[in-house]
């Protein structure tokens, strides 16, 4: 059972160009490196750029129907104790909801948009 109805990626546009051509995302580096893809909810995505994205320009957020994953999605305790969406598989890109891009402002902040619980 999930605890989010959709999930969210942080992901650089060429790699997000790869995926789409491929017809699958296979994670980013660190995704591959720890074996399972990465994922925020709402709540989190902020703090995740914050800390892991700082300053990049080239960014999607990517909206992710967190049911469709099955059971491969696990929401597991992470950063500060808190739990995040692992996905422990490939992500299919039917599972996308939309993706849009994620630039910064003024103040070196990126800009998000709407996001939904």
């Amino acid at each position: 059972m999930t605890l989010e109805k959709v999930i969210y990626k942080i992901v650089s546009q060429e790699l997000w160009q790869s995926a789409r051509n491929a017809g699958v995302f296979t994670g980013a580096a660190i995704d591959l490196k720890d074996g399972y893809i990465h994922f925020s909810t709402a709540a989190q995505a902020i703090e995740t750029a914050r800390l892991h994205f700082a300053g990049q320009t080239d960014l999607l957020l990517v909206a992710v129907d967190a049911a469709s994953l099955g059971d491969a999605l696990l929401f597991e305790a992470s950063r500060g104790g808190a739990l995040f969406p692992h996905l422990h598989a490939n992500l299919p890109m039917d599972s996308v909801i939309w993706e849009k891009p994620l630039p910064l402002d003024e103040t070196g902040l990126h800009i998000f948009p709407e996001m939904s619980e």
